[in-house]
C-alpha cells in the first residue's frame, strides 16, 4: 500500500480545497438508481467539478504506477495517497448515502467500508488497456472522471454491455468475483481517467 502524502505537497488551484479536503460541492444528487444491464446499476454520485478536480490533484500527487504485486497492473493512485480526509470523506459518503440504495437492489450485502479506491490513469504513452479479470471484493463500482477520448470502454462481455453511455460522474456498480469479469477496451485516442472503488468482504466471507 502506499504511503499517503501530505495536502502541502500537492499543488493544485485554491478552488479545489473545498472539493477535495471539505468534500463540498462534490456530490451529484441528481437522478434515481438505474439498472443498466444483468446485475449493473448506475447511479449519481460526483459532481463533473468533483471530477476535475480529482484528476487535477491525482495528476499534482504524481504517482500513476502499476503495483508490482497488483496481478492486474494498472497505471494508478490510491485516493488515500492523494489525501487522507478525501478517502474518509468517500467512505463515509458511500456508506451514509450510497450504500442503502445500492441494499435495495442486493438486500443481503453489508457495508465494511473500502477495500479500495484509486484513480486510474490511461494515455498514448502509458497504459492503454487492461486486460479481462475479475476484482477481490464485495462490490465494485467505477466512475468516469472525464471525456475527451475514445476507445478504453469498460467491457463486460458476458453482460453485453459497455459504459459509453455512462455519464461522467455517476457510479457504475456490479457484483465482483463470479459473475462479472471485465476489461477496459484498448484506448484509441486521447487520456482517460476513472475512479475504481472495491467494497470490503465482510470478514465471515473474506
Amino acid at each position: 500500500m502506499r504511503t499517503p502524502v501530505g495536502w502541502q505537497t500537492l499543488v493544485v488551484p485554491e478552488s479545489d480545497l473545498d472539493l477535495i479536503l471539505g468534500y463540498r460541492g462534490s456530490q451529484n444528487f441528481d437522478g434515481d438508481l438505474t439498472e443498466v444491464g444483468p446485475e449493473l446499476v448506475v447511479l449519481p454520485f460526483w459532481t463533473r467539478d468533483m471530477c476535475d478536480a480529482v484528476i487535477r490533484a491525482a495528476e499534482a500527487a504524481g504517482g500513476f504506477e502499476p503495483n508490482p504485486d497488483d496481478p492486474v497492473p494498472g497505471h494508478e493512485i490510491s485516493l488515500a495517497t492523494i489525501s487522507p480526509r478525501l478517502y474518509e470523506n468517500v467512505m463515509v459518503d458511500l456508506g451514509v448515502r450510497i450504500w442503502p440504495q445500492l441494499q435495495e437492489k442486493w438486500p443481503l450485502i453489508d457495508y465494511c467500508g473500502l477495500r479500495d479506491a484509486f484513480v486510474i490513469k490511461y494515455d498514448l504513452d502509458g497504459q492503454r488497456e487492461l486486460r479481462m479479470h475479475h476484482d477481490v471484493a464485495q462490490l465494485s463500482a467505477s466512475v468516469k472522471l472525464n471525456e475527451g477520448y475514445t476507445g478504453a470502454e469498460l467491457d463486460f462481455p458476458q453482460q453485453n454491455f459497455r459504459n459509453t453511455d455512462v455519464p461522467v460522474g455517476s457510479l457504475l456498480v456490479w457484483p465482483s468475483l463470479v459473475t462479472h469479469p471485465h476489461q477496459s477496451l484498448p484506448l484509441l485516442t486521447g487520456t482517460k481517467y476513472s475512479l475504481t472503488i472495491w467494497f470490503e468482504i465482510p470478514e465471515q466471507y473474506g
